[in-house]
């Protein structure tokens, strides 16, 4: 009888370290590779940018998505977006994007990063969210492009 147990139990010690070896090999769920890289910002739009000191936060904190290597850096990754991106909410917008096309696009971002935010908190894949995330983030960015590129004066259609 103590024989059998003994096989019983070192059988079922040997199934524990298989599957604590399958979750090492792939510690976080989030595909770094899926990933869409950033939309660069044109000249112009930076000259205007690199003044937003909150955005510059905002911009900076989306480089530590790129470099997580486990579930709780990418909790903690979006949590410095969640603050970042609220302080950016409250801060005073340039002259150039204090328009709704930007706000709008920005709420969006937020959304993004809170449905990520929620996939870490229930334990499912990350990698669609986040996807989407840097999709609605990359539209804030190509928004600032569009912006500085419009030549189109609204004062010539309101004065006929």
């Amino acid at each position: 009888m103590l024989l059998v147990l003994a096989v019983l139990s070192f059988s079922s010690c040997k199934e524990n370290v298989n599957d604590t070896s399958a979750k090492d090999a792939n510690p976080i769920g989030l595909e770094l590779e899926k990933l869409p890289k950033r939309v660069v910002v044109n000249a112009k739009a930076t000259a205007i940018l690199k003044d937003w000191t909150a955005y510059n936060a905002f911009n900076t904190s989306f480089d530590g998505l790129y470099n997580v290597e486990n579930m709780e850096d990418l909790d903690l990754v979006l949590e410095d977006l969640i603050e970042k991106q609220k302080e950016l909410a409250e801060s005073d917008y340039p002259l150039e994007f204090n328009i709704s096309q930007v706000k709008s696009r920005q709420k969006v971002v937020q959304t993004f990063i809170l449905k990520t935010s929620a996939t870490i908190e229930y334990r499912t894949d990350p990698t669609e969210p986040a996807i989407e995330m840097i999709m609605a983030y990359n539209a804030l960015r190509n928004q600032f492009n569009v912006i500085v590129n419009n030549t189109f004066d609204v004062n010539l259609i309101i004065d006929e």
